[in-house]
């Protein structure tokens, strides 16, 4: 195996998932001229450009877009095989702060009940609470972030997830309200009311979607 060199594993799987030499440098802390040399080595390995010119963009092969989904399994089972094994864990002595990623109305019924648990728990763990202003699971993927709490939908093969609740929402208006009269409240009726919109991302013209009953899931994800 003098010529099996698993850096180059690692290196393609985050070349083919950035689509870039510099986010992919900068992902694995090189500089962009060290990720181009590797770039090459892999090139001159596998046989394939890998990664193409495309106006200002780099572009995957049709080869590279065939292996992408097996050289992110392989890596994550040499990463787990390499990983170190400890016994049971011990809550009272584990000393880490841990990041989440939540929206505002989770923390604001969740974060102390929840800060409350952990110090009972694992008194030496902190907890350091991130903005989420979107749903871009990038930050979780690089372990930029350790858990995010979010709207359960898509996610990448390496992410975990699990249920922790459904969320319902309910609109109230006063008795006597315009939208409870002359029929059943529609789309269009509830549209052509005035509202108030309070933006994160400052857009303040979208789609509208609505149920009588609208239901939500929520989760949380982690990487493995």
């Amino acid at each position: 195996m003098e010529n099996l060199d698993l850096n180059l594993l690692t290196a393609l799987d985050v070349l083919l998932d950035e689509a870039s030499v510099t986010g992919a440098a900068r992902r694995l802390v090189l500089s962009p001229s060290a990720m181009s040399r590797t770039l090459t080595r892999l090139r001159s390995t596998t046989g394939d450009p890998l990664l193409v010119r495309a106006g200002r963009h780099l572009v995957p092969t049709p080869y590279a877009v065939d292996i992408r989904e097996r050289v992110r399994v392989l890596t994550h089972d040499v990463q787990d095989v390499l990983r170190p094994r400890h016994g049971e864990l011990d809550l009272k002595a584990l000393d880490r702060t841990f990041t989440l990623r939540a929206n505002e109305g989770f923390l604001n019924v969740a974060a102390t009940p929840l800060v409350t648990a952990i110090m009972k728990k694992a008194p030496r763990v902190r907890l350091q609470f991130a903005p989420k202003p979107d749903k871009n699971a990038l930050p979780l993927r690089e372990g930029r972030i350790d858990l995010e709490i979010g709207v359960r939908g898509a996610s990448a093969p390496e992410i975990r997830s699990r249920l922790l609740f459904r969320d319902t929402f309910v609109g109230v208006a006063r008795i006597g309200h315009s939208l409870f009269v002359n029929g059943d409240i529609s789309v269009a009726r509830y549209a052509a009311c005035c509202h108030v919109v309070a933006s994160r991302r400052g857009t303040f013209r979208n789609l509208l979607t609505m149920s009588v009953v609208g239901k939500a899931l929520y989760g949380f994800e982690h990487p493995l």
